[in-house]
């Protein structure tokens, strides 16, 4: 076989399966540096400081701003932020070097004048990284390692700030797991930090090569041999190359990690990093506080699609144009029930969509949309919550089967709007054949009395007709001119409110043993009825023509 299975990690009493994410990580973004460097066209100084601003509106407190000693244009971002005192005094850069030397002294130089910053130092450490790239054996490693660390104390010993250090065993996953802590434990004794003074150690799968399992099982077989583990922070950094890094970064935190590396959207080298913003996102939605603010998604969007060019996916989690979008009948008819008792403050219980689309900024005008898929309930929320129309649920598959058929002639999705003018030219205040006009209405607590012109075709009849009730009145008046039919449902509510109220009415009706339904709109209930009959009969006339 020219593949060889990830061996599984002998760890027999785990219990990472059996925990929870109970409180948010340390987050730190790679965007800068990661994910810049995976971009086809970097980003120029002016992009880097518009995402970098970004990220401290967010919440970051830590950002790794670059790699100041591989290029001049690193370099100079550093500089720029801190020479313009645009790092707030809570946010720590981070800067990330190999273990050399001259890379080492370019950093520190990079670094002055900032008051919080984290050295990120690593060096490649897996079986092929040492075989083929190095020929070094396991010692040599170590000793690059051991070496980085004294050229860090050595190059900002005295340095005016607050300098923490940050080890990474470059592909760790594909690293022998005990040499992983051999070497992971000889930089913390080398660094030896002090009081509550933390290493941070970083266990990345810079190419995830296993399931999102043995990912957790390595963090928590290293977390086990960590000598120091109170002085220490575990912190992940989870490539997507199975396209499971966010699975990955869940259960390794699961498994004891206490810190995740990533970028916004996923962006990074190959199939990218794990997306913050899912992972942060994913514990949002199981009550867990991310302690990053993620309140406007389009805005977020909009900022690293500009910097990074790179398109959001229309189905990327939480911020794709039409995540919180729904096409299918049945599940617009289950949110819209779901919508329909939702209360505010309420638990949230709305079926298919896991979280409320308000806490990210977006609206609910997109949930529902209408093609060829799509069925009565949506159409029905749509008409009620776009523009107040609260459509009897008998009527419903009848609105509905008129929508879907013009669906699919355009052979695609009705705006909201086409969907109004189709439903009010189908069922509201018809009057092509069947009218009532110049009329006037007297009520008084026992009567009812309409007098006006009941127009059949071209024919207008003159009537005063006094019955019980207004729609009685009206009925009456037709069926005197020989218009059979029978009214079986009836249903009013106010359509809006304030000066310029108007009112709905639905109707049913029985003609030649068919039922028909039409709607009324007035400036109040006894137009909008008297309206909504007329509808009706228009559309019983216009199929059985």
């Amino acid at each position: 076989m020219k593949y060889t299975k990830f061996k599984k990690i002998d760890i027999k009493d785990r219990t990472w399966p059996d925990s929870e994410i109970t409180e948010a990580p340390m987050w730190c973004s790679v965007d800068l540096r990661d994910g810049n460097q995976s971009l086809i066209k970097p980003m120029t100084l002016d992009k880097k400081v518009r995402f970098f601003k970004l990220l401290v509106e967010m919440g970051f407190k830590e950002i790794e701003v670059g790699f100041p000693s591989a290029s001049e244009v690193e370099y100079e971002f550093t500089r720029y932020l801190i020479d313009n005192n645009l790092i707030p005094d809570d946010v720590t850069i981070q800067v990330l070097t190999q273990a050399r030397e001259h890379l080492i002294k370019k950093s520190a130089e990079a670094l002055q004048g900032a008051k919080n910053v984290i050295v990120h130092l690593y060096n490649s450490t897996s079986t092929n990284q040492r075989e083929i790239v190095f020929k070094k054996g396991q010692k040599e490693i170590i000793d690059i390692a051991l070496q980085g660390v004294a050229w860090v104390k050595e190059y900002f010993e005295g340095f005016d700030g607050t300098v923490r250090l940050e080890y990474s065993p470059e592909s760790f996953t594909q690293t022998e797991l005990e040499f992983a802590s051999d070497i992971c434990n000889a930089v913390v004794d080398a660094w030896n930090p002090q009081g509550d003074e933390k290493v941070i150690l970083n266990l990345p799968a810079t190419v995830e090569s296993s399931t999102p399992n043995i990912y957790a099982d390595q963090i928590e077989w290293m977390c086990r041999q960590i000598k120091r583990r109170d002085q220490v922070l575990v912190s992940l950094h989870a490539h997507n190359d199975r396209g499971t890094a966010i699975a990955a970064t869940e259960l390794a935190l699961m498994a004891g990690a206490d810190r995740v590396e990533g970028t916004l959207l996923g962006n990074g080298e190959r199939t990218g990093n794990v997306d913050i913003l899912t992972v942060g996102l994913n514990m949002y939605t199981q009550g867990v506080d991310p302690k990053l603010d993620f309140s406007d998604v389009d805005k977020i969007v909009k900022t690293v699609e500009s910097v990074n060019e790179i398109s959001t996916s229309v189905r990327h989690p939480y911020v794709g144009y039409l995540v919180y979008t729904a096409f299918s009948g049945s599940h617009q008819d289950a949110i819209k029930k779901g919508m329909e008792v939702q209360k505010d403050n309420k638990q949230w219980k709305v079926p298919y969509l896991p979280i409320d689309p308000k806490d990210v900024g977006r609206d609910y005008e997109a949930i529902i949309r209408i093609n060829s898929q799509s069925g009565k309930g949506g159409v029905a929320y749509i008409l009620n919550t776009n523009y107040g129309y609260k459509i009897p649920k008998i009527m419903e598959p009848i609105v509905g089967k008129i929508i879907q058929k013009q669906s699919d002639r355009v052979d695609g999705i009705l705006s909201e709007q086409q969907i109004l003018e189709l439903f009010e030219a189908q069922f509201v205040n018809r009057h092509d054949y069947y009218c009532l006009s110049d009329f006037k209405i007297e009520l008084d607590d026992k009567q009812s009395c309409v007098e006006g012109d009941f127009c059949i075709g071209e024919n207008r009849h003159f009537k005063k007709i006094t019955s019980g009730g207004i729609i009685d009145a009206v009925s009456n008046g037709f069926k005197e001119l020989g218009v059979e039919f029978k009214v079986v449902e009836y249903f009013e509510h106010a359509l809006s409110h304030g000066s310029d109220a108007k009112a709905a009415a639905y109707f049913a009706v029985i003609a030649n043993e068919k039922t028909y339904y039409g709607v009324g709109v007035g400036d109040n209930i006894s137009y909008a009825s008297i309206n909504a009959l007329v509808s009706t009969l228009n559309i019983a006339k216009a199929d059985q023509d």
